[in-house]
């Protein structure tokens, strides 16, 4: 159980820092992200298995930049400008520990391990990878077109980017990572006492189960593979055709579950034979944004084994309430 609120009494008296006008400033300096983080911290609740985590990133999908795409930053995201006009005479995609976002990436990871001092973990951004980074990299509709008139070109620059994200991660890793090794990240509120990642492969709501099995199931089965513990992060009802696919990837820990904005939250009735389905296969599940009220009759479907609630709720009396409730369970 992961239960999130804001906190009766902040755990430090930190004050609001200054909103900065300039916006690469505000994402990218070093001690305003700190600032702003530990403000942060010092007044949410974490219950259960929830921690304190300075998420130390530049916007959801941060490995582009290290490797071709240039951020554009907005006051609550980043977006990614495209990089690869012509795939026929594009180079090869490497990842170079001096590319100047990567540093400031390592740059905010270095304040935030600096300042812990056991308050926090520092988490790994969320870098994204496989059909997603290329996506960001080349334009989501023209890449579409290229599982069609490039497949090889396809194909050979996922792999390259497998290569970046496992150079990227591994020098993160070895900055962030505790005494007793492990990582958090911080996106989906995940810990491993190892290499810990969430995966995704957004885009698959476009294309077929076919193309998902040729395009990207082989590289997310060597990040699987690689990583100690992995994530998948299933995006949406579109999205929901590759779940036998993943369910396959024997190397595969756990799968989450975010519905799209207009429908059923995550902690609903109509998510649980999904859920079955998955614990069913051996791996476990990532409930996102269950309501208080739903909790009980989840786990009295679905079982506590394997399940991992993640909760925001509205005061620090609700969120201990869903703690104990929980552990009934146990």
């Amino acid at each position: 159980m992961c239960a999130l609120s804001p906190k009766d009494k902040p755990w430090e008296d930190i004050p609001e820092p200054a909103a900065i006008a300039d916006l690469q400033t505000r994402w990218c300096d070093p001690a305003y992200r700190l600032k702003r983080g530990e403000w942060q911290m010092s007044r949410g609740y974490f219950g259960g298995e929830a921690f304190p985590v300075f998420e130390a990133h530049i916007g959801p999908g941060s490995l582009g930049t290290f490797i071709g795409s240039e951020p554009g930053f907005a006051p609550d995201t980043v977006w990614y400008h495209t990089c690869i006009d012509d795939p026929t005479t594009y180079p090869e995609i490497r990842f170079d520990p001096e590319n100047y976002w990567f540093r400031v990436h390592m740059a905010l990871l270095q304040w935030g391990v600096k300042n812990a001092r056991g308050r926090y973990l520092v988490g790994v951004p969320d870098l994204i990878e496989n059909i997603d980074t290329l996506s960001q990299m080349r334009d989501p509709q023209t890449l579409m077109m290229d599982l069609i008139e490039h497949p090889r070109w396809v194909k050979r620059s996922v792999t390259q980017i497998n290569r970046a994200f496992f150079d990227a991660f591994d020098r993160i890793y070895d900055l962030v990572k505790g005494i007793r090794g492990g990582n958090a990240w911080a996106a989906f509120r995940l810990w491993g006492p190892g290499k810990t990642a969430k995966l995704q492969c957004d885009a698959s709501a476009m294309f077929s189960t076919a193309m998902y099995e040729e395009f990207v199931v082989p590289a997310l089965t060597e990040q699987c593979r690689w990583l100690d513990y992995s994530l998948y992060h299933l995006d949406g009802t579109q999205a929901m055709h590759h779940l036998d696919s993943l369910l396959k990837i024997d190397a595969l820990d756990a799968i989450e579950w975010t519905p799209q904005s207009g429908i059923e939250g995550g902690g609903d009735a109509r998510w649980y034979p999904m859920y079955k389905k998955i614990i069913d296969a051996g791996k476990c599940v990532q409930a996102v944004g269950v309501r208080g009220e739903e909790i009980k009759p989840l786990l009295d479907a679905c079982g506590a084994d394997g399940m991992f609630i993640l909760s925001w709720l509205g005061s620090e009396s609700e969120a201990r309430r869903a703690v104990d409730l929980v552990d009934k369970y146990r």
